[in-house]
């Protein structure tokens, strides 16, 4: 069959509303961006007909990559991209097994894993902080289910008011894409997540006392809100980026050698500018880490976390091998 004329901007937007319904919005984004970078890369380079392009445009467009970003970023952008041309073959805009002829970067062991977590003992700080001077405000829920927890965002965005179940202590985590809340993995990302009865106190005073009464675009009732609604990812991102600068639990003391009262860090819109801050992804390693010493077990782990257990491993669990081998110590035998 002759391959049909198609713009590559046009084809990629089919690709992304093929995807939108079934992928979470943090997904969707990322493949838009990837695919619009392509797409206006093309362009630039004169390739405005698909027809045209051959695993040398893509391999070419690979090495852009591979000199502008990091090689695991330049790696999961070839793989969406490979997908994509596979989808371009569906609609006869570029020839049958081009997706087979891209090759995706190769990435050397351990350039892969991302090394930023909170340690339990910033945690502990963090929420100590909150606790006394933040008591059951947005930051401090936010931190604590993080933390305690280890879910993700989205999943703390998903939680509903009657997700909170004081009596059992639980929250329950349910995917719901029809209404913009949709988990990473879909229905095998529900689960109920059991909380200490300290931190379900802390939620409940929450919800009597700082919590808006509202409801988002959906006629939901979310956990956590802002006076807008369902609370944003920006916010959480805001939330956990302001409440991991040092200086904001450790007294004002910046280990950085930055005058705090200049810092531009200090601004509420700016916490990531800190070197010392972390994002919302840094507790969930954590909350891995942490858990793994404290003898709860992998599959424990990684039902409560929403994680096969070799990602966890090569991702998430970040203790030293002095940690690991601690881990081990009751179940060694003199043989």
């Amino acid at each position: 069959m002759d391959l049909k004329p198609t713009p590559p901007k046009d084809a990629a937007n089919r690709y992304l509303t093929q995807k939108q319904t079934h992928v979470t919005r943090k997904t969707y984004h990322n493949y838009s961006t990837t695919l619009y970078q392509l797409t206006d890369w093309l362009t630039e380079n004169g390739y405005d007909d698909l027809r045209d392009v051959d695993s040398d445009v893509i391999d070419q467009y690979k090495q852009y990559r591979l000199e502008h970003v990091k090689p695991i970023t330049a790696k999961n952008d070839m793989q969406t991209i490979k997908n994509f041309i596979e989808f371009c073959e569906s609609i006869h805009a570029v020839p049958v097994n081009l997706a087979q002829l891209i090759q995706i970067p190769k990435v050397p062991a351990g350039d892969d894993i991302c090394d930023t977590i909170l340690t339990r003992e910033e945690a502990v700080a963090i929420l100590d902080y909150l606790s006394k001077y933040e008591y059951a405000s947005n930051r401090h829920v936010t931190v604590l289910i993080l933390w305690k927890t280890g879910m993700r965002t989205g999943g703390l965005r998903a939680l509903d008011l009657n997700d909170f179940d004081e009596g059992r202590p639980a929250l329950t985590i349910r995917h719901r894409p029809q209404t913009r809340t949709a988990l990473k993995q879909r229905e095998n990302s529900e689960r109920d997540v059991l909380i200490t009865p300290e931190t379900a106190s802390t939620i409940s005073d929450y919800i009597q006392t700082n919590r808006n009464d509202v409801t988002d675009d959906n006629h939901r009732k979310p956990l956590i809100t802002t006076a807008q609604g369902r609370v944003s990812s920006t916010s959480v991102q805001k939330y956990v980026y302001t409440s991991t600068r040092p200086c904001e639990y450790n007294g004002g003391n910046c280990p950085y050698d930055r005058n705090v009262e200049t810092c531009e860090a200090t601004r509420y819109d700016n916490g990531n500018a800190c070197p010392g801050s972390v994002s919302p992804h840094a507790l969930r390693r954590g909350y891995v880490t942490a858990a793994r010493n404290a003898g709860q077990p992998k599959d424990v782990t990684s039902e409560r976390v929403d994680m096969s257990g070799p990602i966890l491993e090569k991702h998430y669990d970040h203790g030293t091998y002095d940690e690991k081998a601690e881990r081990r110590r009751e179940h060694v035998k003199d043989i």
